[in-house]
């Protein structure tokens, strides 16, 4: 099968405008997604119920006539439904990634000053979270763990899980996930319709106060029409990968991780830099080997050929410089010493460190969260984590001779923006 990578080379006089198109994406036809979706809000937070059903019927091809048809309920039984081999993966991974967020909690704490006035930092956990994950054809139980385990580790009292049933068709590995994680009650509904009655609330679906997981593009406007009404974690665009390589890794080793990210869907980016132009030579000749040997080598070849890419850059050094540009979600430093490099590396989602490290390890099992920001997004935001689901509040308390102190400074403060009614309440403690 005949694939080609754009070839880019930083020596190129055009390299600046050609990178910039590489690294620039545009969804097709947003308004239009951002109409429909809401109009489907909308309907969801005046009628409830009644809308949830309409569109859950006319969506997934459904027939529920009443919303109690949509909670599933016996979802605890499903780790015992799936293959034992399948079912100890889900828990080892779920152990796995429990054990890496559990060094992410956040504790409260406070100071006294000599004068006794107290000072310091409440964490408390998110009472009710509704975590979104894809169904349909494709089962996605690693979403399940990944967005639920961190939320039960931070101390949130309920999690509430939504997942669409097409054909009232449900993925036995996605309810045993739901079990292992520790979801409390699990719904069967998806698309728009499914973030309106997290975020407002229907007779069925409790609001809840902060909405996380992936989903298509009609739930990623969504999720940005109710924020504000409810916490979201992210609007994540296509997946992508990135690669430093120094010549010396296997390249089939490289050509099947770029491929493993261009499997997502046809707009994922997979992106390849070395020094080494007969490097990027082998790997082309290794993707387009190994490509027809993939089930989703359509959508891989279509993903690599408008949005694939191989750099050619002078070093290492240059090649890190590129990466903070990009700000890529999956970064992979597939080099001799990648620790030399890290502290080149001021913008990624999750950084792989050295050849034997895939990013598909990161996806399922290492413990290390893979909802990872997008879209040039890690140059100002992190992985889903523990602190995605707690919130902080300041501790201040004023003794009498503290209130006195502090009573001075306000004063002065507050006077010189000409809000003497906050000067007043601050002087009344220094009487």
């Amino acid at each position: 099968m005949s694939i080609t990578l754009t070839r880019l080379s930083t020596r190129d006089a055009a390299f600046p405008a050609q990178f910039a198109r590489l690294t620039t994406f545009e969804a097709g036809n947003p308004r239009q997604v951002r109409q429909v979706v809401e109009q489907i809000v909308d309907a969801v937070r005046r009628r409830g119920d009644a809308a949830l059903l309409e569109y859950t019927n006319r969506f997934d091809r459904r027939s529920a006539t009443a919303g109690a048809a949509l909670e599933i309920t016996d979802f605890a039984d499903y780790p015992a439904r799936v293959a034992p081999a399948l079912a100890s993966a889900l828990a080892e991974a779920a152990t796995r990634i429990r054990a890496f967020h559990e060094r992410q909690r956040q504790e409260s704490w406070t100071y006294t000053e000599p004068d006794g006035t107290e000072l310091g930092l409440r964490v408390t956990a998110l009472d009710r979270v509704g975590v979104y994950v894809p169904g349909g054809k494709a089962a996605y139980p690693s979403s399940v763990l990944m967005n639920v385990i961190p939320a039960k580790v931070a101390g949130v009292r309920e999690v509430i899980m939504v997942v669409p049933a097409p054909d009232d068709a449900l993925q036995p590995i996605v309810l045993a996930a739901a079990a292992i994680a520790g979801v409390d009650r699990l719904f069967s509904v998806g698309g728009a319709q499914a973030i309106a009655a997290l975020a407002y609330g229907t007779a069925t679906i409790p609001a809840v106060d902060k909405i996380v997981g992936p989903g298509n593009s009609y739930v990623a406007a969504a999720k940005a029409l109710v924020f504000g009404k409810v916490g979201v974690d992210m609007i994540a665009g296509p997946s992508e990968i990135l690669i430093v390589c120094d010549g010396v890794t296997d390249p089939d080793w490289i050509a099947m991780d770029l491929m493993s990210q261009a499997e997502h869907d046809e707009d994922a980016q997979a992106v390849l830099i070395s020094p080494d132009a007969d490097f990027l030579n082998s790997v082309q000749t290794s993707i387009e080997r190994l490509l027809p040997s993939l089930e989703r080598h359509a959508i891989i070849a279509e993903s690599l050929t408008r949005r694939g890419a191989s750099i050619h850059v002078r070093d290492l050094v240059e090649a890190c410089a590129l990466v903070n540009q990009i700000a890529p979600e999956h970064l992979e430093l597939s080099v001799a010493d990648p620790h030399a490099l890290l502290p080149l590396i001021r913008h990624a989602g999750a950084i792989f460190l050295g050849r034997h490290t895939a990013e598909a390890v990161g996806d399922y099992c290492a413990g290390a969260n893979h909802v990872l920001p997008t879209a040039g997004t890690a140059r100002f935001s992190s992985p889903l984590g523990v602190y995605d689901f707690q919130k902080r509040s300041s501790i201040i308390g004023c003794s009498a001779l503290g209130a006195r102190k502090l009573a001075i400074l306000a004063s002065a403060l507050a006077r010189s923006e000409g809000l003497t009614a906050h000067a007043r309440s601050a002087e009344y403690r220094n009487s």
